[in-house]
């Protein structure tokens, strides 16, 4: 069960891999989250959403040697859920951090979350959700972490580079993206078109250049 749609979770639940009930993430998540616990989970954790898991790496599987590494590799290698790496980074395992930092980032293209401990877990995962909730319910299938948005108008790279064209101004590049939304559509934008917003001259202008 390590491919999205194979584990469906409640809107607002995280489901946790039955061995970490009675853990103390577990028990400073209940409460903040409705967590259910769920064998069979293999090499998840947690699960936030049905696109997005967490792998969690303790302090013990670092000072343990490789049998982590060979988990993250499998997950990576079956899966296409958004899997989390979460990390103890205490003061024993801060030796092995940044070996594990290069191998999860760099090598996998994971994306890698430190903790000092569980507690702190619970607190991350908690928020976590709260982000996981907000992406479905605006049904988007993007990264949590990366929050894209339609351009507003006053967008400000789209409106410099308006502003590059011979006779917009502000006032005049501000209009033309709310009107069309995009330099892509601008670009494809008719005469005519343009004329409603700016005027023949301008219009004439901007469909030149």
């Amino acid at each position: 069960p390590v491919t999205a749609g194979s584990i469906v979770v409640p809107y607002g639940h995280v489901i946790g891999n039955e061995k970490w009930r009675g853990s103390e993430v577990a028990q400073r998540l209940q409460g903040k989250v409705r967590l259910i616990f769920e064998d069979g989970l293999g090499l998840v954790d947690f699960h936030l959403s049905n696109r997005t898991c967490i792998l969690y790496i303790s302090e013990a599987d670092l000072v343990a040697g490789d049998e982590f590494k060979r988990r993250l590799v499998r997950f990576r290698h079956a899966s296409n859920l958004r899997g989390l790496v979460i990390v103890e980074k205490t003061q024993i395992s801060d030796q092995y951090f940044l070996a594990v930092q290069k191998f999860v980032v760099l090598e996998l293209g994971m994306v890698l979350l430190p903790v000092a401990n569980q507690g702190e877990a619970s607190q991350l995962i908690t928020q976590l959700v709260s982000l996981c909730v907000r992406e479905q319910s605006k049904d988007q299938s993007s990264n949590p972490f990366v929050r894209r948005q339609r351009p507003q108008p006053a967008e400000p790279a789209a409106l410099q580079t308006l502003q590059h064209i011979p006779g917009v101004g502000k006032t005049k590049a501000v209009l033309l993206l709310e009107r069309f939304g995009s330099i892509h559509r601008l670009c494809n934008a008719s005469p005519e078109e343009l004329e409603q917003v700016v005027g023949q001259t301008a219009a004439q202008q901007i469909y030149t250049f």
